[in-house]
């Protein structure tokens, strides 16, 4: 159980670092292109969470995120002996990047984005956004998998 916890500080503070020296070294709206047209680095503050959505509605959705934030932990500590590496990796990494965008949430009252695909789409995200559908995706790959296993 302390290795999982170890992981998830040690994921929580890669968020924060990286959040941080974006708020020092960048303005708000400040673009840095990586890949011409197709990769930036662009500082936005989103008030609301994913994609934007619920905009300055941050005491509500802090609420709601700490209730899924207590509600993943519990069901993950409940289950963790019986859950094989893909549901631990994936709960390691939802838990982590909820609790990242959560710090932002309660200690800067907006979530630091940073990363801009414009290639892509036009929404900046940041590394908790990451961690948080890398897990999604290592739950639906497992779930795959012991579908075709049965």
């Amino acid at each position: 159980m302390i290795f999982y916890l170890v992981i998830t500080i040690l994921l929580v503070l890669i968020d924060q670092i990286v959040k941080i020296l974006v708020e020092r070294h960048m303005f708000f709206g400040d673009t840095i292109s990586i890949i011409d047209g197709f990769l930036h680095l662009t500082y936005v503050q989103n008030r609301g969470i994913a994609f934007g959505i619920f905009q300055g509605k941050v005491d509500i959705i802090s609420i709601a995120t700490v209730i899924a934030i207590i509600g993943i932990i519990v069901y993950f500590l409940k289950n963790v002996k019986k859950s094989n590496l893909f549901e631990k990796a994936a709960y390691v990494f939802i838990i982590s990047g909820a609790v990242g965008n959560m710090i932002d949430r309660l200690t800067r009252g907006y979530v630091v984005d940073m990363i801009d695909f414009r290639g892509i789409w036009s929404f900046v995200f940041n590394i908790a956004d990451v961690y948080i559908n890398l897990g999604v995706i290592l739950l639906l790959l497992d779930l795959l998998l012991k579908r075709r296993k049965d």
